[in-house]
């Protein structure tokens, strides 16, 4: 029979799911997902999946009517196994309320409404402690994150691009973050420096729309050849994950994009701030770089960085500078390989 995974945290944590998903699917077959509108477009297309399952969890969702239905739904289907990688009260209630017999989630979330408990490793990346809850589904262990991107994906991209009049070698920008502190104030120089060298393109969501302005702002008011294009809000996460694979390079905060790269198998220079890497979201990749500030003193402030430094000097961030940020970018190589 099917399993079941119920993953309704943020876009990223949803796109580390998928290693446990093709773990799964190696075994069992392929699973069935209950996460958030926002994020089912990522797994609708995954060849581990067999079905998304919207859950709007702070919207239309909400409250205990919405979980009690969807709680009737899934017992129906008759699932033999539920995997609750979240550490969430709603996720295990759901699991619970559904009667999947046998209920695997981490010591650390709600571990008396499971029937299988797993110890949650504290120095190992995300993707091997959410592996830890398939440990007896043998088969190969997946150790990235992985999105299938379709024709369509890529057409629009294309298209997009060439509207825009973006081509290769391109540099991709991310420089929003939902967590105030984790957002790195100086996307726009380092665009600007490397404008003479690539052209630019910001990725993100509607929300950070004017963050992008800014960027192109920045690379377009010198004039001359310098291209530069602001995606966010313009395309669809799929989309954006399209512009992320066929970058050189992409800069990112600790957010969502980063773990994009990561699954269509960008160059990645991170920037940490409020968090840092051993919280076991950094990047992965042989050519992939980190940019921090060691040795501060109130670093990391939260496990998912607050939306403003508690303290009001946000050091972690201002202190990286530009030439910190270009110099990973050189110690990745990407741009010297598309040359």
């Amino acid at each position: 029979m099917t399993s079941l995974v119920i993953q309704t945290a943020f876009l990223g944590d949803v796109v580390l799911t998928t290693p446990l998903l093709e773990a799964l699917a190696q075994r069992y077959g392929p699973v069935d997902v209950v996460t958030t509108p926002a994020a089912a477009p990522l797994l609708e297309t995954h060849p581990a999946v067999r079905r998304v399952i919207p859950y709007d969890k702070r919207a239309k969702d909400g409250g205990l009517g919405p979980l009690l239905r969807l709680a009737r739904t899934l017992r129906a289907e008759r699932y033999e196994a539920a995997y609750l990688p979240h550490r969430s009260l709603r996720t295990a209630a759901l699991a619970w309320l559904a009667r999947i017999p046998k209920r695997v989630g981490f010591r650390d979330g709600w571990p008396m409404l499971y029937t299988e408990v797993r110890q949650r490793a504290t120095t190992d990346h995300e993707i091997d402690r959410l592996l830890t809850l398939a440990a007896a589904a043998g088969g190969v262990r997946p150790q990235r994150p992985s999105l299938l991107l379709t024709s369509s994906d890529r057409t629009v991209t294309e298209q997009f691009l060439r509207e825009h009049g973006v081509g290769e070698p391109f540099v991709a920008l991310a420089p929003g973050s939902i967590w105030g502190s984790k957002r790195w104030p100086h996307y726009d120089a380092v665009a600007e420096r490397l404008a003479d060298r690539a052209a630019i393109v910001v990725v993100g969501g509607p929300e950070d729309a004017a963050l992008g302005q800014q960027v192109v702002k920045a690379v377009t008011d010198h004039g001359g050849a310098r291209r530069a294009a602001n995606a966010c809000g313009r395309l669809t996460l799929r989309q954006s994950a399209e512009v992320i694979r066929r970058a050189a390079v992409l800069v990112t905060n600790d957010s969502a994009p980063l773990h994009f790269a990561q699954a269509v198998g960008t160059p990645t220079v991170a920037i940490f701030g409020s968090t840092v890497p051993a919280f076991g979201f950094g990047p992965r990749g042989p050519h992939d770089r980190v940019v921090q500030l060691d040795g501060l003193p109130c670093r990391p402030c939260s496990a998912h960085g607050p939306p403003r430094c508690p303290l009001g000097h946000h050091l972690c961030m201002k202190s990286l500078s530009v030439e910190d940020v270009l110099l990973a970018i050189e110690e990745t190589g990407a741009l010297h390989r598309r040359n």
